[in-house]
């Protein structure tokens, strides 16, 4: 199993019920993929960090094997919300992806 888990801040120009609106977008665009990508087992996006955060929107996903990101990093529907939804809402990014 591959998991793939991104961290997100979002914008700092962004009021905080624009910061509410654009990570509700995010995580219903990106659990819109669930069933729709092949070999992406589970996916979950949390956007209700504690205030000791430094971080806005995580996601944690699950992939059958490292073909299955492949996949999905270049499938048309993941592609859709990352240019969509998630990039325009976002300034910094950070990315682990690792076996279990």
């Amino acid at each position: 199993m591959v998991k793939h888990m991104i961290i997100w801040k979002l914008k700092s120009s962004f009021s905080p019920e624009e910061k509410r609106e654009k990570a509700w977008n995010i995580k219903v665009g990106l659990e819109g993929l669930q069933g729709k990508i092949p070999g992406l087992v589970d996916i979950r996006v949390v956007i209700d960090p504690l205030p000791s955060s430094n971080a806005d929107v995580m996601l944690l996903s699950s992939f059958e094997d490292e073909e299955s990101l492949k996949g999905y990093q270049v499938h048309p529907a993941h592609v859709a919300v990352a240019d969509g939804i998630v990039r325009p809402a976002t300034e910094s990014r950070s990315c682990m992806d690792y076996i279990e």
